[in-house]
């Protein structure tokens, strides 16, 4: 079900907007409200498949570029177990107090705070790399990937996952109104159509084998475990005051999901894109 006015305090953009780009904060309130969303059943699910697809083994070492809230650190150090490790890393130090305290008294854990395109890392210390939807929001993509890149041995895996936001598909009855909101939410955003050019920007840094996987999340019912149920709260409050519309606006919606959630009419879609290499084993 829908959280109201989830997040109206305390998603705020960025005191600098690189390249014209309204970039969300993460303070101690709204790192806790997105904390939420991870637990929902579509969540569960990405993870589920991010790990199949990582296909970790015992006393490997990982790293986590962006790990916000600490729920891939958590999973995937059961995975790696007491050999082996796994390091993430994230610029909010409020997501990263999350993380700590999610992944207390596990040993094999380290938390550092850091941004994608300067990640604290040895050069060839991991043997797999993931970052989930995050390089959609960074500036300098083909930097994060080349850090990736960088922190993997000869051999290593890397997992990048991010959403085409222009398959975003939502319902509505004011379709002038609905197209003015999607279009709005894109400017939270770097780049809302990533994965179209992800592929050739791994093997640019020296990825091979790289594959996708699509993955589609979508809902005709309003419930606790639905991503798209989840969102509605964050668009609505993001929106105000960007591409003509008001805090009424958004807001207004907001209830309009809600009802046709009632009424049985509730649909939304969207595409994530898994994206897997490996480094070469000689360079």
């Amino acid at each position: 079900m829908f959280t109201g006015r989830a997040a109206s305090s305390s998603l705020s953009e960025h005191s600098s907007k690189e390249d014209g780009v309204a970039q969300l904060e993460f303070d101690k309130e709204a790192s806790k409200e997105i904390e939420a969303v991870y637990l929902i059943e579509d969540a569960v699910r990405r993870r589920r498949i991010v790990r199949e697809a990582l296909a970790v083994s015992s006393g490997e070492r990982l790293l986590d570029v962006g790990c916000g809230p600490g729920f891939y650190c958590l999973e995937l150090s059961e995975e790696v177990g007491p050999s082996g490790q796994i390091v993430g890393v994230d610029p909010s130090p409020a997501m990263l107090e999350l993380a700590r305290r999610r992944c207390a008294g596990r040993e094999n854990v380290e938390l550092r705070q850091g941004d994608a395109v300067s990640v604290p890392a040895d050069d060839g210390d991991f043997d797999a790399a993931l970052s989930v939807q995050v390089l959609e929001y960074v500036a300098d993509v083909e930097a994060a990937l080349a850090e990736l890149h960088r922190a993997l041995r000869p051999g290593g895996r890397v997992l990048v996952w991010d959403i085409d936001w222009a398959t975003l598909s939502v319902h509505s009855e004011d379709e002038d109104r609905n197209e003015r909101v999607l279009a709005a939410w894109d400017e939270h955003l770097t780049d809302p159509s990533l994965p179209r050019t992800l592929a050739p920007r791994l093997r640019a840094v020296g990825f091979e084998d790289v594959r996708m996987r699509a993955h589609t999340i979508a809902s005709n019912e309003v419930d606790s475990g639905s991503y798209g149920a989840a969102l509605v709260p964050f668009i609505g409050t993001f929106v105000a005051g960007r591409n003509g519309l008001t805090e009424a606006d958004g807001q207004a919606w907001v209830e309009e999901q809600r009802e046709l959630g009632e009424r049985g009419e509730f649909f939304f879609a969207a595409t994530q894109f898994c994206f897997t290499g490996r480094k070469p084993e000689f360079i």
